[in-house]
């Protein structure tokens, strides 16, 4: 599932990013947004979402939150 489907202030684990530009999956990864980290969404609009990375909260668009799978359940269930 990805960003825009989970449910909101639960931590997941990041499965994947497929994005195809490799200067956006190095900033992702440089914010700590990488394969095996827990990423919380702390708010979804139509266009957009907040999440939770490490110690940051960013704003992300929505194709990029479509872009970033999680596990199928949350850590903190």
């Amino acid at each position: 599932m990805n960003l825009m489907e989970v449910d909101l202030e639960k931590e997941y684990i990041v499965e994947d990013i497929s994005t195809e530009d490799e200067e956006l999956d190095a900033f992702l990864f440089s914010l700590g947004c990488y394969s095996g980290e827990p990423i919380t969404v702390i708010s979804r609009r139509k266009r957009s979402c907040v999440v939770a990375i490490k110690d940051g909260r960013y704003n992300i668009d929505k194709a990029l939150a479509e872009a970033i799978r999680v596990n199928g359940g949350s850590i903190n269930a």
